[in-house]
C-alpha cells in the first residue's frame, strides 16, 4: 500500500500522465491492470505489480497501460508504483472494451480490438515476445522465456509449477498480507522444497562433468587460492556474482544475462572426467528458481516473495529460518542491475535480510496443497484390471450406455458455396482428413444453428485454428461469436482467417478457461481433451448457457481441483475413482485400427464417461442427450453432448 504525496517529481509525473490521458496514441496495444481500492487506500495487486516489473525490466514501452479501477483520481496515489518511462491512463471498470471485461486481468488488447491475450503466464510471455520482435538484439530477454521457449507456457489447469507461480503463491502472499501469521503457508514451503531439488536442465551431462572436473581442481588448490575476493570491494554485479558459492552452475547462468554474452568456448574433459558414470555425477544446484537461468519465473516471484519476507520481519522474524533457500534466491536475484533497477523502477526497496535464527539443516516439510486436501480418500481395495468387471458393475446397478438418435442426421452445410477460408480443407491436412472435419463441424453447427437466436454470444472454447467458430461467425450473422484458445500460434491462424473473409462478429481470446468470465448463450467444443470438456461444461453451467461438446482425449481425465470423478451421484455410488479410471482409459480405444469388438467396448465405455457426464449437468437444471455424430466415422471420438437449462 502506498499513501498519497505531493513532492514535486510525483506532481511533474503526474502531469506527463495526464497528457499521455489526451493522446490517443491508436497504434499501440493496450495493457488493462487491476487496481485495488481499500480504505480509501489505493494499491496494486500483485499480479499488476508483477507485469510493471516485467515492463521495467525489458524496457518495454510499446503497451499503453490502464489502470482499471471503480474511482476516479487514483493515478496520483500511484505514481512511485508505476514506471517513469509508461504511457498511463486510468479507466473505469465500466468502460472497459467488451472482450476484456470477459476476462481476469491481467489482458491486453491489440489495436484492432478484436484480439484480446488475458492471464498473467500469457500477458508476461507477450510482453516478452513483443519486445523481442521490436529489438531482436535483446538476448537476456528473449532467455527470460527459457529452453525451447516453455517457461510457464503450460497452462495452471495441467502444470503444477505454472499453478504454483502464477496462482498459488500471488494468493498465498496477499492473503498473508491481509491477515498475517507466524504460519508458512503451503504454497512458500512448496516453493522452498522446490528450490532444494537436483537441477535438470539440457545437456546436464556435460555441466555436471564441468562441475565434477572443478571440484577436482578445486580440491587439489591452496588454501590462499580458495579464498574468494573480499566483500569490501563493493555490490555484486551481474559480472561480479560470487562464483565460488555455485561454480560451474553460476558460470552457465552468466552466460545468458548479459545482453551482448556470447556463448562460451567449450572444453573437452579430461579423460578420467570422461569416463564416470552418469548416475555418480554430482548433482547441479539452483542459481535462478528453476535452476540454472534466470526466466520468466524469477520475474514473476520477485514482487511477491519481496513483499513476503519483509512483512515476515516485521511480524516474526524467526520464521525466515525455515526459509534458508528462498532467503538465498532472494539475495542472489539483487545481484542482478537489471533487477535493480527495475525494482527501483516500480517503488520495491529491495533489502538484505537474514535469517533470525540459524537455518536447520532441513526445511521445514512443505504442506499439503488444497487440491491434496480436497482429493477424495480412495479405499484401497484388490481390483481386478480390464473393462469388464467395470461394465458388468454398471450393468447390475442397471447403468449402462445409452445414445439418443441424432436430430437431423443428413443435415450439412452446402460447403462447395462457402468461401474458401470458412471451409477446413484450408488448412495443412489431407483432403480424406479435410472431408471428417466437415462432417464434424456439420454436427456441431447443426445443433448450435438450431438453439441460436439473434443477438446471442456463442463461444468456442479450445478453439484451435478456428475451424468451428469462423463457420459459426459466417453462418450466424447476427450472433457475436468469440473464440477462446491458449494456444496462441493457432488463434492467429484463425484470425488471419477470419480477416480474408471480412468478418464483424467475430472476437478472439487467448487465454486459460479460468481466465474466461464472461456471460454467453452457448458454448460449444469439437475434441475438447480430458478435463477440459469438463472446464467448458463448468462455464456453461456457471453461466446457464446451452452447450454443444464433443469430448476427446478420455484417457487424460482424472481428479483436478475443481473436479472429482466419476461425477454424478449414481455413477460415485456404485464405482470408485478407480474403477471410472478404467472406463476412461479404455473409453480411448476406438481407433478404426483396433478390431471390431474392442472398438465396441470403447464406444461403450465412452457412452459412459458422458453418460456421467450428462448426470451432472442435469442435477443443475440441464436437459442433456448424448448422441453419436453422423457419420460414425467422421471420428473415432464421435460422441456429442448438447444441453440447455431447463430452468
Amino acid at each position: 500500500m502506498i499513501s498519497p504525496s505531493i513532492s514535486t517529481k510525483i506532481i511533474h509525473q503526474h502531469q506527463r500522465i495526464q497528457m499521455k490521458q489526451t493522446d490517443p496514441q491508436s497504434g499501440m496495444e493496450s495493457l488493462y491492470l487491476e487496481v485495488s481500492t481499500q480504505n480509501d487506500t489505493v494499491s496494486l495487486p500483485l499480479h499488476s505489480s508483477i507485469v510493471l516489473f516485467l515492463l521495467s525490466y525489458t524496457e518495454c514501452t510499446s503497451f499503453r497501460v490502464f489502470l482499471v479501477t471503480d474511482q476516479p483520481g487514483i493515478l496520483q496515489s500511484l505514481s512511485g508504483l508505476v514506471p517513469e518511462g509508461l504511457s498511463v491512463s486510468e479507466v473505469m471498470r465500466d468502460k472497459l472494451p467488451e472482450l476484456v471485461r470477459m476476462c481476469r486481468l491481467p489482458a491486453a488488447l491489440e489495436p484492432d480490438v478484436c484480439f484480446c491475450r488475458a492471464g498473467l503466464a500469457v500477458v508476461l510471455r507477450h510482453i516478452i515476445q513483443r519486445t523481442c520482435k521490436l529489438i531482436p538484439g535483446r538476448r537476456d530477454v528473449a532467455s527470460l522465456l527459457g529452453f525451447k521457449n516453455t517457461c510457464l507456457k503450460a497452462c495452471a489447469e495441467v502444470s503444477q509449477w505454472t499453478r504454483l507461480c502464477e496462482l498459488d503463491i500471488p494468493c498465498a502472499v496477499e492473503k498473508h498480507l491481509q491477515n498475517p501469521e507466524e504460519q508458512v503457508p503451503s504454497a512458500i514451503l512448496n516453493l522452498e522444497k522446490r528450490l532444494g531439488e537436483p537441477v535438470k536442465v539440457h545437456n546436464d551431462d556435460k555441466i555436471r562433468r564441468q562441475k565434477l572436473q572443478q571440484q577436482k581442481k578445486t580440491s587439489s588448490q591452496s588454501e590462499a587460492q580458495l579464498n574468494g575476493p573480499s566483500s569490501e570491494e563493493g555490490p555484486l554485479t551481474q559480472g561480479h556474482l560470487n562464483e565460488s558459492d555455485h561454480g560451474v552452475e553460476l558460470s552457465a547462468a552468466l552466460a545468458k544475462l548479459s545482453v551482448n554474452a556470447v556463448p562460451a568456448v567449450s572444453t573437452r574433459e579430461c579423460s578420467d572426467i570422461r569416463k564416470v558414470k552418469t548416475t555418480d555425477l554430482p548433482e547441479l544446484e539452483h542459481v535462478f528458481a528453476e535452476g540454472l537461468y534466470f526466466t520468466l519465473t524469477d520475474v514473476v516471484l520477485l514482487p511477491c516473495i519481496h513483499q513476503y519476507l519483509i512483512s515476515l520481519q516485521k511480524h516474526a522474524a524467526s520464521s525466515l529460518s525455515h526459509l534458508p533457500l528462498l532467503l538465498s534466491w532472494y539475495q542472489r536475484v539483487q545481484e542482478l542491475p537489471s533487477v535493480l533497477r527495475a525494482a527501483k523502477d516500480c517503488g520495491m526497496a529491495l533489502h538484505s535480510l537474514n535469517a533470525a535464527d540459524p537455518c536447520p539443516p532441513h526445511p521445514e516439510a512443505p504442506q499439503p496443497s488444497e487440491a491434496q486436501h480436497k482429493a477424495p480418500k480412495l479405499k484401497q481395495q484388490p481390483f481386478i484390471g480390464g473393462p469388464r468387471p467395470t461394465l458388468t458393475k454398471l450393468q447390475d446397478n442397471g447403468i449402462d450406455a445409452v445414445f439418443s438418435p441424432h436430430p437431423c442426421p443428413s443435415w450439412t452445410l452446402d460447403w462447395e458455396s462457402l468461401p474458401v477460408a470458412v471451409n477446413p480443407t484450408e488448412g495443412k491436412m489431407s483432403d480424406a482428413r479435410a472431408i471428417r472435419k466437415q462432417q464434424q463441424l456439420n454436427n456441431l453447427v447443426a445443433m448450435v444453428t438450431e438453439m441460436a437466436r439473434p443477438g446471442h454470444i456463442v463461444v468456442d472454447f479450445c478453439s484451435g485454428g478456428g475451424h468451428v467458430g469462423i463457420v459459426l461467425a459466417h453462418r450466424l450473422p447476427k450472433c457475436q461469436v468469440i473464440l477462446i484458445e491458449n494456444k496462441e500460434e493457432s488463434l492467429v491462424r484463425a484470425r488471419d482467417r477470419s480477416a480474408q473473409l471480412g468478418l464483424t462478429n467475430i472476437g478472439f481470446i487467448q487465454t486459460n478457461l479460468d481466465y474466461f468470465i464472461g456471460n454467453f448463450n452457448i458454448g460449444v467444443a469439437l475434441h475438447a481433451c480430458g478435463v477440459a470438456t469438463d472446464m467448458v461444461l463448468d462455464r456453461c453451467l456457471q453461466a446457464r448457457a446451452g452447450f454443444v461438446v464433443s469430448p476427446c482425449c478420455y484417457g487424460f481425465i482424472q481428479n483436478t481441483l475443481k473436479f472429482n470423478f466419476p461425477k454424478s451421484t449414481r455413477f460415485a455410488e456404485t464405482l470408485s475413482y478407480k474403477e471410472h479410471m478404467i472406463l476412461c482409459r479404455f473409453a480411448d480405444q476406438t481407433a478404426v485400427s483396433l478390431p471390431t469388438e474392442r472398438r465396441s467396448i470403447g464406444k461403450r465405455c465412452m457412452g459412459l464417461v458422458d453418460l456421467d457426464r450428462s448426470w451432472a449437468a442435469e442435477t443443475q437444471g440441464y436437459s442433456v442427450r448424448v448422441m453419436t455424430m453422423v457419420p460414425e466415422g467422421c471420428s473415432p471420438k464421435n460422441n456429442m453432448l448438447v444441453g440447455e437449462p431447463t430452468r
